[in-house]
């Protein structure tokens, strides 16, 4: 890794690390300080061994992909340590981020009726503040299938909320 390299990760690594940190806050409620910096840690690590796969302009939403796969491989590694726990004593409840993060009962319920896909391109666009093209980087999928994916999903959430 050169010198520009080790001084881009430095500057993309200062700028997002917050917003990054914020994001898997949000997804992951609730989440220990040690968990966060964890996460946190192998986004950067992704991030260092790709520096030039980061691209110029979109280097937010890009980690922020980052982040979302690192998430779901954090959550696989939990699932399957959960599996296992299972076998051995019951667990109790337990609430997601939406449940923790959305006051709002019709909204929540409007929410937890959609897709996963659907709900995550609401949150991306939504909480974290993405346009359509920054959610095609961070989906990895092109601009127009991003437009509709948001589009879509809008529809399906304005429909469950006109029911309740």
């Amino acid at each position: 890794m050169g010198l520009a390299s080790d001084e881009r990760l430095r500057k993309l690594a200062h700028e997002h690390s917050p917003k990054i940190a914020s994001y898997l806050k949000r997804r992951a409620y609730p989440l220990s300080e040690a968990d966060l910096e964890d996460l946190l840690e192998e986004v950067l690590e992704v991030v260092w061994r790709r520096i030039g796969d980061v691209p110029e302009r979109f280097e937010l939403p890009w980690m922020i992909g980052v982040a979302r796969n690192v998430l779901n491989n954090a959550r696989r590694k939990d699932h399957r340590r959960r599996a296992m726990q299972s076998r051995l004593t019951p667990l109790g409840d337990t609430s997601s981020a939406e449940d923790q993060v959305i006051a709002d009962a019709e909204l929540n319920r409007a929410l937890s009726r959609l897709k996963p896909s659907d709900r995550e391109v609401l949150l991306l666009h939504f909480w974290d503040g993405l346009d359509v093209e920054e959610l095609a980087v961070a989906l990895s999928i092109t601009r127009n299938n991003a437009k509709v994916r948001l589009s879509r999903a809008m529809s399906r959430l304005r429909a469950f909320l006109a029911e309740a």
